[in-house]
């Protein structure tokens, strides 16, 4: 293992965004919270269940934003039609309910702003100063506005986002495909990559892309769970790695 708390073949290091560099995993829980729930409502009245932690976890949380929808939905037996990309946001189609999503989720940042973890700063900068190369692989089409706000843009050789693999037609997670594209496209094979995550389902991108190493970052408590789904190490902070016996 290195001073990173990686094996030696690794040289490459591939980073999730929200909830694994930057603290806007709980903004995007509650943007689809309110956007489920007010949903909800709408269609089942006072009795309706609430969109849940659970929920968020299993559904939505990683994948991107017209694939959390059809899966939530498809969990409470409820089918949409699919709609158009430019659906307005009030509009009950799947991808109305994903731009309703998204306008939120861009006003809670707006007015709240974006903060890096400490931890995962420190890190990145290690893992570029140990001469490793990086990229961000992220579902959001937000990621480049995060990146900004949090101050981060510059720490990422490469980034693969919600818009890049819509341009190179990329399944999201759990496939790898994203995952493969950012080490394809620093030069790394898989098995030289490391992949960051702390969603179940980019925990499944990084194990079915054979990557040489799996990283679950848990923010919430699911240790055990990011196991389950194919971490080799789980941490709580990126930081503990810098601190992990050589």
């Amino acid at each position: 293992m290195t001073k990173l708390g990686l094996p030696d073949r690794v040289t490459a290091c591939l980073f999730d965004l929200d909830g694994v560099l930057t603290e806007t995993a709980v903004v995007h829980a509650a943007a689809w919270k309110e956007t489920f729930d007010d949903f909800l409502r709408r269609r089942e009245g006072p009795a309706f269940r609430p969109f849940d932690a659970t929920d968020y976890e299993q559904y939505v949380d990683g994948r991107p934003r017209v694939d959390g929808v059809r899966v939530f939905l498809a969990s409470r037996g409820i089918e949409l039609p699919e709609g158009k990309g430019d659906d307005p946001p009030e509009s009950d189609t799947v991808r109305g309910l994903g731009n309703r999503k998204n306008a939120l989720f861009l006003e809670k940042i707006r007015t709240q702003g974006v903060e890096p973890y400490a931890g995962s700063v420190r890190y990145v900068d290690a893992v570029r100063a140990a001469g490793l190369s990086t990229a961000v692989v992220s579902s959001s089409a937000n990621c480049r506005e995060i990146l900004i706000s949090a101050g981060m843009e510059d720490r990422f050789d490469v980034r693969i986002d919600g818009l890049v693999a819509a341009e190179r037609r990329l399944s999201g997670k759990p496939h790898p495909d994203t995952f493969l594209e950012a080490a394809h496209d620093l030069g790394a094979e898989p098995q030289a990559a490391a992949v960051f995550e702390d969603a179940l389902a980019g925990m499944d991108a990084g194990r079915a892309g054979g990557f040489g190493a799996v990283v679950g970052v848990d923010r919430v408590g699911q240790a055990d769970a990011l196991r389950r789904h194919g971490a080799d190490i789980v941490v709580s902070d990126l930081a503990e790695l810098l601190e992990s016996p050589t």
